[in-house]
């Protein structure tokens, strides 16, 4: 085995030095000519010595004649002792038959250290990197079991006052002539039931300011406004007998976005979170928002910036085929959303922090319209203005008869085959100022107060009262007795974020929401059974068991606003788990 000693730098400094000692006369000397090069490394040194004037040329010649000797005499012991031996070596070269503990120690380090640096910077053989794509991905998810318990108390009207809208606009129309009652919300029997909401997503760095993002997540359907999915569920098409849960898309979108700090603009197309300052009086936590959004801050003066945000949301889109059992098509009947809200976020000072937005919705046929005069003959019968029905509803909007069933004798003129559908019977144009005033004088526990106010501009009492079909008032058809505002006061103790165990929160809010200050399909879906027309407070603690586990408690009362009697309360114990 040939190698390079890293001892014979040792070698050569004593060997230099004694030489030097022994001969002092010589150091003085003019160096002599360069030597030529041999491959023997002993004759080298020897050579070197003499270019530096260390070693006289006479001396060097002995020693290396004696060198070589002493070579030549090892060989043929060599040979003398292993007969089979390897051929005699070129001359002038040195075998090493040799290596010490140490030096090889120090060879391996040596050559482990060089590899290793290399392989870090190439990127192909660190255990602590990544490929490249990988550092771009952030996935994120929750999981949350809970146990709900919902009471009706003593006292609600369950003579047949409250249908279930829903029900009936999304499936066949109901028959208002016939003797049975249509599909009705529960208000006398308490249900006690487990749920499931488990989510999981994933966003992904483009480069240059694009982002990209998916979620998925379970539910009992496709509501807008629930994620959870009721273990054993029945009559919605999964769920019992230990069936395996739906999947939906809950997430996917593409954002841009470009600034810094004190000055941002991002624009976000697809589906994704609520992009506006507000509260669940007007939308629900899990409500998504299908189209795109445009969002800009900019420092202002001092300590506030200024935000504004936009976004146009299809609500509802006509099918391609309406009406399908008709060869000649009615015209479109498609809904949207147009949003705007102007705000400011002020730092009074270090422990005193002010957010508040002023926002515009205005809802562009959201409202029902009476059809063009027909007589339906089954229930597949379709009319013109039959897509302007709500796709989901919870409960609480004053609904019209949507229907111009027109008498003949084809329906007892007028006292059969009535197959009707209702819609919303008001627009819907919003006006909310929502603010947030946080005080962090004891820092980590926060003490916040928030008060959101909303108006429908749009809704006309008269107008309203002369097609409703509930929410009557006491003088029956022809009145009305709903509302178009609603508000919400509340306050929030404790730690901001749950991050470590201990960490803790409590809340409780007070509410009124009127019939139709808002489209009951889209606003808070637990409180009073989701919807409008409701009233009452929310008592809520959370615990965290660990910086990714918490313990949540939850005590809602609630009131039916106007209408018979209806009041709800409900109890929710939930295990939270995020990652």
């Amino acid at each position: 085995m040939k190698h390079r000693l890293p001892s014979s730098r040792a070698f050569v400094f004593l060997l230099a030095l004694l030489l030097a000692v022994s001969s002092p006369a010589q150091a003085a000397d003019a160096p002599a000519p360069r030597a030529p090069r041999s491959q023997n490394v002993t004759i080298n040194l020897i050579n070197r010595l003499v270019e530096r004037g260390l070693l006289p040329q006479s001396d060097a010649d002995e020693l290396i004649k004696q060198a070589q000797e002493d070579a030549a005499a090892a060989r043929a012991e060599a040979l003398a002792a292993t007969p089979a031996g390897p051929a005699p070596a070129p001359a002038g070269t040195v075998r090493v038959t040799y290596v010490p503990e140490i030096m090889r120690t120090q060879i391996r380090d040596e050559l482990k250290a060089e590899v290793l640096a290399q392989a870090r910077a190439e990127r192909w053989a660190d255990p602590r990197a990544v490929p490249d794509w990988v550092t771009r991905f952030r996935v994120s998810g929750d999981l949350r079991v809970r146990g709900e318990g919902v009471i009706f108390p003593s006292g609600n009207d369950n003579t047949g006052a409250f249908p279930n809208f829903n029900a009936i606009n999304t499936g066949s129309p109901f028959d208002v002539s016939g003797s049975v009652f249509s599909p009705q919300l529960n208000v006398d029997q308490d249900r006690n039931r487990l749920r499931l909401r488990a989510r999981i997503g994933a966003e992904v760095q483009l480069g240059d300011g694009y982002t990209t993002g998916l979620r998925l997540a379970t539910g009992d359907n496709n509501s807008p406004v629930s994620a959870n999915q009721s273990f054993g569920a029945s009559g919605s098409g999964q769920g019992g007998n230990f069936s395996k849960y739906a999947i939906w898309l809950d997430r996917a979108f593409l954002k841009y976005e470009t600034g810094d700090p004190e000055a941002n603009l991002a624009a976000t197309f697809g589906r994704f979170e609520n992009p506006f300052f507000s509260t669940d009086l007007i939308w629900d936590d899990d409500l998504g928002f299908d189209g795109f959004a445009v969002r800009g801050s900019r420092r202002l003066a001092g300590d506030v910036t200024g935000f504004v945000t936009a976004g146009a949301f299809p609500v509802f889109n006509t099918d391609l085929n309406f009406a399908s059992n008709q060869p000649a098509k009615f015209r479109s009947t498609d809904k949207w959303l147009y949003g705007a809200q102007l705000g400011a976020d002020w730092k009074i000072r270090d422990d005193v922090r002010l957010k508040a937005g002023l926002a515009y919705y205005d809802f562009q046929n959201i409202e029902g319209r009476l059809s063009s005069p027909f007589t339906p003959l089954n229930s597949s019968d379709q009319g013109d203005t039959d897509g302007t029905r709500p796709a989901f509803a919870q409960k609480g909007n004053t609904y019209m008869a949507l229907r111009n069933i027109t008498p003949s004798a084809l329906n007892g003129f007028g006292t059969t085959s009535q197959f009707q559908y209702f819609g919303l019977a008001t627009p819907y144009r919003d006006l909310a100022l929502t603010v947030r005033l946080d005080l962090n004088h004891y820092a980590p526990v926060q003490v916040s107060f928030l008060a959101d106010f909303v108006k429908n501009l749009a809704a006309d009492p008269v107008a309203i009262a002369a097609k409703a079909v509930n929410n009557l008032g006491a003088a029956g058809a022809g009145s009305y007795a709903g509302s178009d505002y609603a508000w919400l006061f509340g306050v929030r103790v404790g730690h901001v974020a749950l991050e470590k165990r201990g960490d803790w929160s409590l809340a409780l809010n007070w509410r009124r929401v009127g019939s139709d200050a808002v489209v009951d399909g889209f606003n808070d879906s637990d409180f009073g059974g989701g919807g409008t027309n409701v009233q009452g407070y929310t008592l809520a603690a959370t615990y965290a068991l660990s910086p990714r586990v918490a313990l949540g408690l939850r005590w809602m009362s609630s009131n039916e606003v106007a209408g018979p009697a209806f009041k709800t309360d409900s109890l929710t114990l939930d295990l939270n788990a995020k990652f």
